[in-house]
């Protein structure tokens, strides 16, 4: 059995399709030309690549809190996708009851993107989303973490750090950006996703410079407490990116099977209830 026979699950990707879902006006950036991707074309790529399902993410580029696009592929997916929505702090509770019942699982924020401020009246968001068992997903880079962690530490919001928290591979395990990473698996409500090297490495595929910061966080939150995502279709990415070597790059990162399972396909099955 090769890695494209073994069941998958791909916990981060997008879904652009303007054509038929236009962008938001006051969106800070178009996706265009090879950064479209639609769930059609998505769905082939799938299968070429053996994955069963996918957690599609909301993105802040094009659509933001628009969240049509990726709330049409679910429906029409018949149970292959689950969601991420973007929505507004003060979303409704009845809005993210509505959401969850369509396939949405949880709500990304985007510090990386939009600074840590944008959180910093995330607290009664946090609170409707455990009290929904929903996951808030954070994307973070360098040490932006570190302002977080009280947010999360007060509330009991099950939380999805995006790319290994997108450490600098230059300052080394030891930043308190990703130290903070680190001591957040004590809680047993943290959830990492071992993806975007290809975002923080400094170096061509494999990204080797990035590789110890994903194996040290499959070290301490285990495979139970880690998925594995593709980023496809890989906006912004300064040169081409293929699906099938970041596919086959997590078979170097985790050699045992069992293991990989884990990660791959029973721990997002449980997580997000595929």
């Amino acid at each position: 059995m090769t890695l494209f026979d073994e069941n998958k699950i791909d916990c981060h990707n997008h879904i652009f399709d303007p054509a038929r879902f236009p962008y938001r006006d006051d969106t800070a950036y178009r996706p265009s030309m090879q950064e479209i991707g639609t769930a059609a074309q998505f769905a082939r790529v799938m299968d070429a690549c053996g994955v069963q399902h996918a957690l599609l993410v909301g993105p802040t580029s094009g659509y933001r809190t628009d969240n049509r696009c990726m709330l049409d592929a679910i429906e029409r997916g018949r149970n292959r996708f689950k969601g991420i929505a973007v929505v507004d702090n003060d979303v409704s509770r009845n809005e993210l009851i509505g959401m969850k019942r369509a396939g949405v699982v949880g709500v990304a924020f985007n510090p990386a993107m939009e600074g840590v401020d944008v959180m910093s009246d995330a607290g009664l968001l946090f609170d409707t989303l455990a009290d929904l068992d929903m996951f808030a997903q954070i994307q973070v880079t360098g040490d932006q973490l570190v302002a977080l962690e009280p947010l999360i530490a007060r509330t009991a919001t099950r939380v999805l750090i995006d790319h290994c928290g997108r450490p600098d591979v230059a300052a080394g395990m030891n930043q308190p950006g990703f130290q903070t990473l680190l001591h957040l698996a004590d809680a047993g409500r943290t959830v990492v996703k071992l993806s975007g090297l290809q975002k923080i490495s400094q170096l061509d595929y494999p990204y080797e410079d990035a590789q110890p910061f994903a194996l040290q966080l499959l070290r301490t939150f285990g495979p139970d407490r880690c998925v594995w995502g593709s980023d496809w279709p890989f906006l912004r990415s300064p040169v081409r990116m293929d699906y099938a070597p970041l596919l086959t790059l997590i078979q170097r990162l985790i050699p045992d099977s069992d293991a990989r399972r884990r990660v791959l396909w029973d721990t997002p099955r449980s997580l997000f209830g595929f």
